[in-house]
């Protein structure tokens, strides 16, 4: 072999081993959606809304929807500008088999390609110790963190509803306290 054809090997040699490098790192690197996506890209929020209220608490509600292939679970929530702490609230029957609205300390699950309804005297998101007024009418700006600590920011326009009218009482095992001013992180 002349020194002619054996540079033109180690050249054909490394084109091809450059081309493989590339191949295998873009196989193995691939950005498809299940492997890149967050479970807050996965869920879309339909009809958000919180109930007027003029102090104390109030809740916001929707309807979310899983469309992606796993479980998505939301573990927070936060409202801008109108509240203190916002919580993830159910209403369930107690010991005694009263309903009575409660933190959920496992957040929301949201099956993979379903819906689930936050709404009165279901889950929803407390507003708990409001700083000003929410009025008909008001737009609050709601954000969701999932496990995966991915979030989801909405606006929820505020109405006036006269139902689910729940009584806010702890229930000995998640540490609310029915009164906002001293309730706590």
């Amino acid at each position: 072999m002349n020194l002619k054809t054996a540079t033109s090997w180690r050249h054909a040699g490394a084109a091809t081993s450059a081309a493989l490098v590339l191949a295998l790192a873009s196989a193995c690197g691939s950005d498809t959606p299940s492997e890149t996506a967050t479970q807050a890209s996965a869920v879309s929020v339909k009809d958000p809304w919180v109930k007027a209220a003029d102090q104390g608490m109030t809740a916001a509600f929707a309807t979310l929807r899983n469309a992606g292939g796993n479980e998505a679970r939301v573990v927070s929530a936060a409202v801008e500008s109108v509240t203190q702490t916002a919580e993830l609230h159910e209403m369930a029957a107690d010991d005694s088999g009263q309903m009575v609205m409660r933190q959920k300390p496992d957040g929301i699950v949201l099956p993979a390609g379903r819906s689930h309804e936050l709404r009165p005297g279901g889950d929803h998101i407390m507003l708990i110790g409001l700083t000003k007024p929410v009025r008909a009418g008001d737009e609050v700006r709601v954000t969701l963190t999932f496990a995966d600590r991915s979030e989801l920011s909405f606006t929820a326009p505020a109405r006036s509803f006269s139902g689910a009218q729940e009584d806010y009482q702890p229930d000995g095992g998640h540490g609310s306290d029915p009164d906002p001013s001293s309730h706590h992180e």
